[in-house]
C-alpha cells in the first residue's frame, strides 16, 4: 500500500513539474531569443507561486497561526486558479498558433506578389542615384517577407531588432494567454467576493397539505469562512438570506474552514439570521476538519439550532438532519435510524445533509426532499466534470425515484476565492402542495 501511495505521489508530482515546465516554456522560453533576466524571471514566479499554494494549504491543515493563513491564503490560493486557467490557455494557443503562422505566411506572400507586378522605376526618375562603383541593396530572399525576416536580425542585441515570424507568434499567443488567463481569474474572484446571488426554486411534494403551499426555505451551503473569506463575506450572506423574508433556514454545512478561535468573530453575523421558524444547521465535511464539536456549540450559541442525527416536527412537514459522512471517522457519522426511523411517513420529510451522495439512503427512508451543497458547481471549469463524476446530482433539482434532490452551487468558495462556470447561490426552495 505505501509503495502504491509513493508511485501514484511520483506521478503527479511529474505530471505537476511537466505542466509548468510547458507553461515556463510557452510563456517566457518561446517568447525571447537567449537566456537572460526574463526567464529566470518567469522561472522565479512559478517556483514561487507554488511555494505559496503549497504552504497555505499546509498552513490551513496544520492550523499555524491565523496571521500566517492570512498571510499565505491570498497568493497561494490565487496562484492555483491562475496556475489551471494559463496552462488551459497555453494549450488553447496551440491551436491558434499555426492559424496565425499561416496568416502571417499568406499576408507575406501577397505583399511580394503585389512588389512584384508593379512597373520598374526608371533611372531618371529615381531621385536616389547610386553612386558608381556602388553594389546595389540585396532584395530580400522569396521566403521572406518584406519587414519580417525568416531568421533572427543580425543586431539581436538592438532593441529594435526585427523579431523572426515564429518568435513574433510565440509572442502574440503567450500575450494573449496570460490576459486571458488573469482575465478569468479576476472576473471569477469578483464574483465570489461580490457576494452570491439568490435562485428562485419551486418543488412541488406529493404529501405536503395545502395549508403549506408556498413555505420558503432559504437554502445555503459552503460558505467556507477562513482566512480569505472573513466577517465582511459572512455579513454579505446573512443580509442577502434575510433579504428574501423566509420561513425557514438551511445551512447544510461547509460552513468554516478554521477553529472557533480563529472564525468565531467571521461568523458572529450568523446570530442576525431571521426567519418564522428559526435558522437549522449540519455539519459539512469542512466541520470536521475544523473542530465539529465546538462549532456546534458556537452556532448553538449564535441562535441557529443544530440537527445532529436529529429531526423536529414543524406544523406541516418533518425537518430532519443528518450528520456528514466525514463524521465517521470521528464516530459521528450519519444515523438515518435515529434522524428518521421513528417518523409518521403520512407526513412529508425535508432532510438536510450535506453530500448529494447520501440521496440513496434518503430515498431508503421515505424523504419527500433532500438539500444539499458540497459540490460547489464544479468552482473552477473544468472541474465540474470531475465533480459531477463523483456526485449523482452536481448542482440543481433531481429525482430519485420518490424522493426529489436539490443541490446548491454553495455561497462561497474553498482554496482560491474564485469561480468560473458555476455562480455562487443562495437558493429560496418554495415548497407547493399538489392539493393546493
Amino acid at each position: 500500500m505505501v509503495v502504491v501511495f509513493v508511485l501514484v505521489a511520483l506521478l503527479m508530482v511529474g505530471v505537476l513539474v511537466t505542466a509548468n515546465w510547458y507553461v515556463w516554456r510557452r510563456l517566457f522560453r518561446d517568447t525571447t531569443r537567449a537566456p537572460g533576466p526574463v526567464r529566470r524571471i518567469g522561472a522565479a514566479v512559478i517556483a514561487g507561486g507554488w511555494l505559496l499554494a503549497v504552504g497555505a494549504l499546509v498552513a490551513e491543515r496544520a492550523g499555524a497561526p491565523f496571521w500566517l493563513q492570512r498571510v499565505l491564503a491570498w497568493p497561494g490560493f490565487l496562484w492555483l486558479a491562475l496556475s489551471i486557467y494559463l496552462l488551459l490557455a497555453v494549450l488553447a494557443g496551440e491551436v491558434v498558433r499555426p492559424l496565425l503562422r499561416r496568416f502571417l505566411e499568406r499576408r507575406a506572400a501577397a505583399r511580394r506578389t503585389a512588389g512584384a507586378e508593379q512597373p520598374a522605376a526608371s533611372p531618371a526618375a529615381d531621385p536616389q542615384r547610386i553612386p558608381a562603383g556602388t553594389a546595389p541593396p540585396k532584395e530580400p530572399e522569396a521566403s521572406e517577407a518584406p519587414g519580417t525576416a525568416g531568421t533572427e536580425a543580425p543586431s539581436q542585441g538592438s532593441p529594435l531588432a526585427v523579431p523572426s515570424r515564429r518568435l513574433f507568434v510565440s509572442r502574440v499567443v503567450a500575450g494573449a494567454a496570460a490576459a486571458a488567463a488573469v482575465g478569468t481569474v479576476g472576473y471569477g474572484t469578483y464574483g465570489v467576493l461580490n457576494g452570491p446571488s439568490v435562485k428562485r426554486v419551486t418543488v412541488p411534494l406529493a404529501r405536503l397539505p395545502r395549508a403549506a403551499h408556498g413555505f420558503r426555505i432559504a437554502v445555503v451551503s459552503d460558505i467556507h469562512l477562513g482566512p480569505v473569506l472573513g466577517r465582511g463575506f459572512a455579513q454579505k450572506v446573512v443580509d442577502t438570506i434575510n433579504s428574501t423574508q423566509p420561513d425557514l433556514i438551511a445551512v447544510v454545512g461547509d460552513l468554516v474552514d478554521g477553529s472557533v478561535k480563529d472564525l468565531g468573530p467571521a461568523a458572529a453575523p450568523l446570530a442576525q439570521l431571521e426567519a418564522r421558524h428559526g435558522a437549522y444547521f449540519v455539519t459539512g465535511n469542512h466541520e470536521y476538519f475544523s473542530g465539529a464539536e465546538q462549532w456546534v456549540a458556537e452556532v448553538r450559541r449564535l441562535g441557529l439550532i443544530p440537527l445532529e442525527n436529529a429531526r423536529t416536527e414543524l406544523p406541516h412537514f418533518d425537518l430532519a438532519g443528518v450528520n456528514d459522512v466525514a463524521g465517521e471517522d470521528e464516530g459521528q457519522g450519519p444515523d438515518y435510524e435515529r434522524a428518521l426511523g421513528d417518523r409518521d411517513r403520512s407526513r412529508a420529510c425535508v432532510l438536510l445533509a450535506h453530500q448529494p451522495v447520501q440521496i440513496h439512503d434518503a430515498v431508503d427512508h421515505g424523504v419527500d426532499l433532500q438539500l444539499s451543497g458540497h459540490t460547489h458547481g464544479g468552482q473552477l471549469w473544468p472541474g465540474n466534470l470531475i465533480a459531477g463524476a463523483a456526485n449523482p446530482t452536481l448542482a440543481g433539482l433531481e429525482r430519485y425515484g420518490d424522493t426529489q434532490l436539490y443541490v446548491s452551487r454553495g455561497a462561497g468558495a474553498w482554496g482560491p476565492p474564485t469561480r468560473v462556470g458555476a455562480p455562487s447561490d443562495i437558493t429560496v426552495i418554495q415548497l407547493a402542495s399538489r392539493q393546493a
